[in-house]
């Protein structure tokens, strides 16, 4: 086997690990939390301890990869409420608060890790709910001082009473974002 093949062979089984070792650690971290460990996760995945720290030195950079396929999954969804938007911004909105609860009562572990990770802001989420609020408001269906700050505080509230309260049923979860968001309606 020549060199660059053997190369181009060490960056496919590097990235298949790095896969592995993401699959792993979502699943560790959604069973036991953050107080899970690097040799908790590498086990999981099948691979040494040392493969995990070649590409995330710390259990830090760890959870920071999880916080952002945590924002890439947001980004998508709220791309897709921008779309619906056109015609129904509210409905919209209620749509992406619904799926954001259902998956935060699905997956505890984006509660911990977009909780507990600083320094990850997605400027471009904020963006894409600015547009989202202005849409709504234009078309009368929001009140005029309701702010991006308001829905994410309402969110959180609603998020944190449920975990308090040990809830786990999703329907729950989107009865209170609907509940939340209502309060944002024009009087």
């Amino acid at each position: 086997m020549t060199a660059p093949n053997r190369q181009r062979r060490r960056r496919v089984d590097a990235q298949h690990n790095s896969e592995r070792v993401l699959a792993a650690a979502i699943e560790v971290f959604t069973e036991h939390g953050l107080e899970a460990t690097i040799p908790e996760v590498a086990a999981r995945a099948g691979v040494g301890k040392a493969t995990v720290y070649r590409s995330y030195p710390t259990k830090a950079d760890l959870v920071r990869e999880l916080a952002l396929l945590h924002l890439d999954w947001f980004d998508e969804l709220a791309d897709a409420a921008l779309d619906a938007a056109r015609t129904d911004a509210y409905r919209a909105l209620e749509v992406l608060l619904e799926r954001i609860a259902t998956r935060l009562a699905e997956d505890r572990l984006m509660v911990e890790v977009l909780s507990g990770v600083d320094g990850i802001e997605d400027e471009r989420l904020d963006n894409q709910l600015e547009q989202l609020l202005a849409l709504a408001h234009e078309q009368g269906r929001l009140r005029p001082d309701a702010t991006a700050m308001d829905v994410q505080v309402l969110v959180a509230g609603v998020a944190r009473a449920l975990i308090e309260l040990q809830i786990g049923d999703p329907a729950v979860w989107r009865r209170y974002a609907r509940l939340a968001l209502s309060a944002l309606r024009p009087e």
